[in-house]
């Protein structure tokens, strides 16, 4: 079987959970006997060597819709749909946030799209999606596809409540790599009432409420991620809002988290919205009490084996971290994790989904 990966043009460059995602999901493919190439969705294909495509990331319509029509090949996506809506209303400035509190959130999706072409340089390669508009766009790939892969149940549900149209789908879990985050017993002692937040510093991750939670608390809060492309103001305010018990390191590769997460007591992900959180997922395989948004997919990973926050009240965040710190280890989370959210079943069942896809 030969698949093609086809994602956002900043897949590499501006790299996110999606790259994550399709990076891993592509290795255990491989090793299951599936040929895999992986492009990006402005390049030249030549769709003819491949038996399917997979796509990333359902709410960038405009990367999607060229490739479906000039393919004429099945195709499955992997829908990561988030909704940044409260975010993108709540907590943008300028003309932007004016504009953004005053049209739904599929307008919104595609006012940023036009703003990646015209100003991020991320040229719109459909030129139907411009007449179609994002939401009609959504459900012309959601109408044709094969097959769609969310992450839980609930993206699904999710999914079909807001554009009113359903398909075939299978669950794909978000996953993580369990020889890389295995937590070896005694390796490293966790230091009390220190905190954790790795990703990408941006305001959906909304680290600045985080910091402002944990200032004048005996909480130490380590900020592990680099400022996200045009988010160099936010990073700045984080900085400025920064207490002494406040550390700031650059994005790091994932081997070298490892010992971050043992010696952390707590990791915080508060989130606007999270389909899932791999931070979350990682530091809860290596044995973190695990802070989560209540925003999203969350609770049908974590369960009633996380601590929920409100991302938009610092209060609520502190509050969160406060419960997590005097918890008993999460080790049924832990269990949980390593075994049902890993790479090897997350391709298992990708290629289930393929072959069904096929048929």
């Amino acid at each position: 079987m030969r698949v093609l990966f086809i994602s956002r043009a900043s897949f590499y460059s501006d790299k996110g959970g999606d790259t994550i995602q399709a990076l891993n999901t592509a290795e255990q493919l491989r090793q299951l006997g599936v040929s895999i190439d992986i492009k990006l969705c402005n390049e030249r294909i030549d769709y003819s060597k491949y038996d399917l495509i997979h796509f990333f990331n359902i709410i960038r319509p405009a990367d999607i819709l060229r490739h479906i029509q000039k393919s004429g090949k099945p195709f499955v996506v992997s829908t990561i749909y988030v909704d940044y809506s409260e975010y993108e209303k709540k907590m943008r400035k300028g003309i932007a946030g004016w504009l953004f509190r005053t049209i739904p959130p599929d307008l919104i999706e595609y006012a940023k799209a036009i703003a990646r072409s015209v100003v991020g340089g991320e040229k719109i390669i459909s030129p139907s999606y411009i007449l179609l508009g994002q939401k009609r766009s959504v459900k012309k790939i959601i109408r044709q596809a094969s097959m769609l892969l969310p992450n839980s149940e609930n993206e699904y549900k999710r999914l079909v409540n807001h554009f009113q149209i359903g398909q075939k789908y299978r669950v794909i879990p978000n996953a993580i790599d369990p020889e890389l985050f295995n937590a070896v017993s005694g390796r490293m002692a966790r230091i009390k009432n220190r905190v954790l937040c790795v990703g990408r510093i941006e305001g959906r991750k909304n680290q600045l409420n985080l910091i402002k939670a944990i200032k004048g608390s005996t909480f130490e809060l380590f900020v592990i991620g680099s400022p996200a492309p045009n988010q160099s103001a936010y990073y700045k305010a984080c900085k400025q809002a920064a207490g002494p018990n406040v550390h700031f390191i650059e994005n790091i590769p994932q081997e070298k988290l490892i010992d971050f997460y043992l010696s952390a007591q707590i990791h915080v992900l508060p989130s606007w919205f999270e389909t899932t959180g791999l931070s979350s997922l990682e530091a809860a395989a290596m044995g973190c009490q695990i802070v989560v948004t209540d925003k999203g997919d969350t609770r049908e990973y974590f369960e009633n084996l996380a601590h929920y926050c409100d991302p938009s009240l610092p209060d609520s965040i502190l509050k969160a971290i406060e419960e997590a710190a005097i918890a008993k280890p999460a080790k049924a989370l832990q269990e949980k994790i390593i075994t049902k959210y890993i790479w090897p079943v997350t391709a298992a069942k990708t290629l289930e989904a393929y072959k069904i896809a096929l048929q």
